[in-house]
């Protein structure tokens, strides 16, 4: 008896401590309930941080991402495209059609979405997952969706710390453009729209965007998301400067052709510019930088001249990087700000003066700094107006190293998204720095129109621990630039201006070969070694770096892909004249949901490639194609279709991405017309 005692009273101080554990956890699971209220003012209540999230809402979901919580989102619509690691998260559809039985197989915790996906409201209400709506339609709007991702992910810190900055951002910009004379400020116009000339109604966020940036939106007395604009608006706003994104921009040129609407200054003076949707059409992380950049085309002179500047240019920070060679010394990335905005600077320092070839700036001898500078957006037309020579002492003098011994790289690709590539062979070491982006300056040389654009997009330094000649290092940027066009050639990236065809470079590309140290090499080429090297960190630097910077990779979605073709399969689908206006909607859900079929995006998908081969004139006879298109007409009808229409213009895409195109319609439209007939028959039994 006695010993149980003993026992009974060791005892009590773990039950102790156990039961006041459980009470901890008790409060704890309590003071974790997590309390919002959603865009429509509903007060939602989650028990815990939702782990399956499927997003329909591309603002929301990017803020998921950028707030370093997108291994929660496990769905998503296919304008999701940015950062890379959304490739790889289930496509539930677009926007407007997302599909339920994707979203359902998926298991969400949550479901965020928008007033306008009232079909997954009524389908999933009641059934035990959170719905949560997300609509931004002021700049503050934007903000409490920011907010309200950092509670519903455990991030509020993060998201603090995100609105924070984005705030800053835009009263700089606000600042700068405040000194500009009210006389001088531009009448600015966001177009929108498939049919005809379309705006954002007065008091949203794009015009909120306008005026931050320094313009004068319009003010039709019209609410709305979008608002539609009369030829008599247009004329009596005369805007000065007009913008767009996707496609839009091949829609309005046909409608600034005609009498009325040519005649506005923007028109006249050819002051349009076209920006990334994802930037324009959302009030979401990234608005800080789409006010910047906006107002640095509207007022390219003014931003960048000294007399607007609020602070002196300055360095706020540095980071090492590795280059493991013997005569380097450091490297390192510096952010610093010029005329108020960010840049960032590459900068690998030699132990001794060495020589280099760069593609911007010639040969050079006795180098002791070599780097690759990013001008932020709103800076790009510096080097529209500035020499190379004065863009560099700019930059020397900022990073305080010698401009007469000192090689540099401009481009508009950030530091962040640098690929540094090490290849070796026995005592053969190379590294090859590579900073890419492709979005809005791809070329095809040999097709596209020369111009000049924003700096260097794809940028490439090659240091080595051979000592290489004058010819070597001549040689080694074709090895490079070869390594670079098969990168674009496999990720199949298209001309920013041709489409039809595959990119090549940007059109503002640059190579810097340094001459390096160690055992003296000849050649370069693609036959030697050290070529192989080269051309091998090249191709991998070349591919990540778009990714990081573009989030394009190989398994991006059969939908991006035919936006990088300018195929707006809405347009196509509401434009061909051969669907009623009341049909245009459901046949381009049918289409959506065809192509989040596996089988049938790698159908469209062979037509992309069978379309480059024949623009290249390697094949010319597709009859075989052809009736591949006509089985997977009758396939998606469920019945034989006699006759194909062609729906799709001749002037849109390649002849094999037309067919493939055309096979989905016509079976959507005999299926519809096979509907009709069936539910006509049933009415009359009745």
């Amino acid at each position: 008896m006695h010993s149980i005692l003993f026992s009974f009273k060791r005892m009590v101080p773990i039950l102790l401590i156990v039961l006041l554990s459980v009470r901890s956890v008790c409060l704890a699971g309590s003071s974790s309930e997590i309390t919002i209220i959603d865009s429509s003012g509903q007060t939602i209540r989650l028990k815990e941080t939702p782990k399956r999230v499927v997003s329909l809402v591309p603002g929301a979901t990017e803020t998921f991402f950028a707030l370093g919580a997108g291994d929660r989102i496990v769905g998503l619509t296919y304008h999701d495209t940015f950062p890379r690691e959304a490739n790889s998260k289930t496509i539930v559809g677009g926007f407007f059609d997302p599909v339920p039985e994707l979203i359902e197989k998926l298991r969400p915790d949550i479901i965020l979405l928008s007033q306008f996906q009232s079909k997954i409201r009524e389908r999933f209400v009641g059934s035990g997952i959170t719905l949560i709506e997300v609509d931004a339609h002021t700049i503050e709007d934007g903000f409490k969706t920011i907010e309200l991702v950092g509670k519903v992910s455990g991030k509020t810190e993060e998201a603090t710390a995100k609105i924070g900055k984005i705030r800053k951002q835009l009263d700089l910009v606000s600042r700068k453009v405040s000194r500009i004379p009210e006389n001088k400020r531009k009448r600015v116009m966001r177009l929108m729209g498939s049919d005809g000339i379309m705006t954002p109604g007065d008091g949203s966020f794009q015009n909120e965007f306008i005026q931050l940036a320094g313009g004068i939106p319009p003010s039709f007395g019209k609410s709305g998301a979008v608002v539609r604009v009369t030829e008599e608006e247009w004329k009596k706003f005369n805007p000065q400067f007009i913008y767009y994104c996707g496609i839009e921009g091949r829609l309005f040129q046909k409608l600034f052709d005609k009498p009325g609407w040519k005649d506005v200054e923007a028109v006249k003076n050819s002051n349009y510019a076209h920006f990334p949707c994802d930037l324009t059409c959302r009030a979401s992380v990234h608005m800080g930088d789409f006010v910047a950049w906006l107002a640095g085309v509207i007022y390219a002179d003014e931003l960048t001249n000294e007399d607007f500047d609020l602070s002196p240019d300055a360095v706020s920070q540095s980071r090492g990087i590795t280059v493991d060679l013997p005569y380097v010394k450091a490297a390192q990335v510096i952010d610093a700000s010029i005329h108020d905005f960010p840049t960032q600077t590459l900068l690998i320092d030699f132990t001794e003066p060495m020589s280099c070839v760069n593609s911007c700036a010639g040969s050079a001898t006795r180098i002791t700094t070599v780097g690759n500078h990013y001008f932020s957006a709103p800076l790009w037309t510096i080097g529209h107006s500035t020499s190379i020579d004065s863009l560099k002492n700019k930059v020397c003098t900022l990073s305080t190293r010698r401009p007469e011994s000192t090689s540099l790289l401009y481009t508009g690709a950030k530091m962040d998204n640098l690929s540094i590539q090490r290849t070796d062979y026995k005592d053969m070491v190379v590294y090859a720095l590579v900073t890419a982006g492709v979005e809005t300056n791809a070329i095809c040389s040999s097709v596209d129109e020369g111009k000049f654009y924003e700096p260097g997009t794809i940028n490439i330094i090659i240091l080595t621990n051979m000592r290489l000649t004058a010819r070597a290092q001549a040689r080694a940027i074709i090895s490079a630039t070869e390594a670079k066009s098969a990168a674009l050639q496999d990720l199949d990236i298209r001309s920013s201006y041709s489409p039809r065809y595959q990119a090549t470079g940007t059109g503002t590309d640059e190579v810097l070969v340094v001459e390096g140290r160690g055992k003296t090499v000849e050649n370069t080429g693609g036959h030697s070694k050290l070529g192989e090297l080269i051309a091998k960190g090249v191709y991998q630097g070349v591919k990540e770096s778009i990714s990081l910077q573009n989030g394009l990779s190989a398994r991006r979605s059969v939908f991006q892909r035919l936006n990088e073709r300018k195929i707006d399969l809405y347009g196509l689908v509401s434009e061909c004249g051969r669907f009623s206006r009341e049909d245009v909607s459901g046949i381009y859900a049918g289409l959506e949901k065809l192509l989040l079929n596996p089988s049938h995006a790698g159908f469209l998908e062979s037509s992309f490639a069978l379309g480059t081969a024949c623009d290249s004139g390697l094949v010319c006879d597709i009859k075989a194609f052809q009736d591949i298109c006509r089985h997977k007409c009758e396939e998606v009808a469920g019945c034989p279709v006699d006759t194909l229409i062609e729906f799709v213009p001749r002037d849109m895409a390649s002849k094999p991405i037309r067919m493939a195109i055309d096979a989905f319609l016509n079976g959507l439209n005999k299926r519809k017309s096979a509907s009709s007939k069936t539910s006509s028959v049933g009415g009359q039994g009745k």
